[in-house]
């Protein structure tokens, strides 16, 4: 209702229709342009995320590889006034920012920046299960729980989740799975109705999507935070 909103249209007096009828519930300001544009600059909203979270997600690879905390580190990094890098995770989710891109890119020669972000987001769920299947492995256990299989926190979309990538590699490694999420009522493995339950069932904890709940609530056992380091034991 607060936001601005960009008009794309043919001419000038489709324009002013289309604000008026949005004037009868937006408050935001209006800006009229071309339809080619408008759609641009929604494309690029969401492919400007994307790169951004690709940029986090390389700078947890990064550290993980010179042994820094990567959350440490773009925590004291953010203290700069001009600098404002998002938190690295499992990968990239939702019905916009994973697509977008590429409609953006779709027929330029230009736009390797852009594609070169959607394959590191893309991986980042991928790498996230071989750190599952590293730590899984010292313990000889079978069982993994995903905790959290919706795209983003406290929703109960699914849609291009990096839960699925996650649990497809794991079970093409033989690993048995179950999930738990309070607003996820059926997905793809089973369901563990309680944090009990995944507790005492699981030999290792994933938590993908960063629920309230798992914040209120932490599960006790072998957990992983989203980006695959332990966070208990």
């Amino acid at each position: 209702m607060h936001n601005d909103r960009i008009i794309g249209s043919p001419s000038k007096s489709a324009g002013r229709l289309a604000q008026r009828l949005y004037s009868s519930f937006v408050k935001g300001e209006f800006f009229s342009t071309n339809c080619t544009t408008a759609e641009c600059v929604k494309l690029v909203e969401n492919t400007s995320r994307d790169i951004n979270i690709a940029f986090a997600n390389e700078l947890a690879a990064i550290s993980d590889e010179i042994g820094i905390d990567v959350f440490e580190t773009i925590q004291l990094a953010n203290r700069h006034p001009r600098v404002n890098i998002l938190t690295p995770g499992a990968g990239v989710g939702g019905h916009c920012i994973p697509i977008d891109p590429w409609f953006l890119v779709e027929n330029t020669k230009a736009g390797d920046f852009v594609r070169h972000a959607r394959k590191i987001n893309d991986q980042r769920p991928i790498d996230i299960a071989r750190k599952v299947l590293t730590e899984l492995a010292k313990t000889k256990g079978k069982k993994v729980a995903l905790l959290g299989v919706a795209y983003k926190p406290n929703v109960d979309d699914c849609r291009e989740t990096p839960a699925e990538a996650i649990l497809t590699e794991l079970k093409q490694a033989n690993v048995d799975v179950a999930y738990h999420d309070p607003y996820v009522s059926n997905w793809k493995c089973p369901k563990l109705n309680s944090l009990k339950q995944a507790e005492q069932w699981a030999d290792l904890m994933l938590l993908v999507t960063e629920h309230d709940l798992y914040r209120t609530e932490q599960p006790k056992g072998l957990l992983l935070n989203n980006c695959g380091k332990i966070i208990n034991s």
